[in-house]
């Protein structure tokens, strides 16, 4: 493999929205696992790669919280804030990241509920990102269960072919001047995307996809907890 010839990365952490599946008092972002809030360990992950200058947070506009907890943090951290849906938010901290670091930066894109990104996962994919993924790249995972597709009244209907079946994680890793224009024609079609990769792909780019962790988990329901509390303790314990 090449070495990567990327520079000028900054992460971008969309943090906007209200997580409301968790029945929780505050956004899922700010929940306390193993001593801290959920999305500062995922700025401490992501900031600790060599590779990113800083990061972008975008947050709900009536955000109370992220100037509560006064996070003290390696890298430049700026906030500015997000929209109604993910896409959005995204877009707005890419037009921030733009006015930041210039055109030719390339977005970082992160969950702030993913905490347990490791730096071998970060590593491999600014590796992947050279003359091999011009078009970008993103963590994901080979489907390893079997699918089942349902028809009327949730029976089987038949059993999905999973060879070429791949788990979208994050980071996914872009060049600015491709992705906000991917993310504003998203915006004037009124298409529904989930993630940064699937803008990119309507936009018709291809994005190499890098394989990541099983342990990358997404905090989405209250069973989560228990998990990213013991990931991460496990995590701190291994450290030097």
């Amino acid at each position: 493999m090449s070495e990567p010839r990327v520079e000028n990365v900054w992460a971008v952490l969309p943090a906007a929205g209200a997580g409301r599946r968790m029945n929780a008092p505050r956004p899922k972002q700010y929940l306390t696992v193993a001593g801290r809030p959920v999305i500062e360990w995922a700025l401490q992950r992501i900031l600790a790669a060599e590779f990113v200058s800083g990061a972008i947070v975008v947050i709900a506009p009536d955000d109370p919280f992220w100037r509560e907890f006064g996070f003290r943090l390696p890298k430049p951290v700026y906030t500015v804030a997000g929209g109604g849906e993910r896409f959005q938010s995204v877009a707005n901290g890419l037009r921030e990241l733009r006015r930041i670091a210039g055109e030719d930066a390339w977005a970082l894109v992160h969950d702030a509920v993913r905490p347990c990104v490791t730096a071998t996962e970060l590593t491999r994919l600014y590796a992947a990102v050279s003359d091999a993924a011009p078009d970008g790249a993103l963590l994901a995972l080979p489907v390893r269960d079997t699918l089942k597709q349902a028809g009327v009244g949730r029976r089987t209907e038949r059993t999905v072919d999973r060879s070429d079946l791949w788990q979208a994680l994050t980071p996914q890793l872009f060049p600015l001047r491709a992705l906000l224009p991917a993310l504003e024609a998203v915006l004037q079609t009124g298409e529904d995307v989930t993630d940064e990769a699937q803008a990119m792909e309507l936009a018709g780019y291809a994005p190499a996809l890098v394989p990541g962790a099983a342990t990358n988990i997404k905090l989405t329901h209250p069973e989560d907890l228990a998990l990213l509390s013991l990931l991460l303790k496990e995590a701190e314990a291994t450290l030097p």
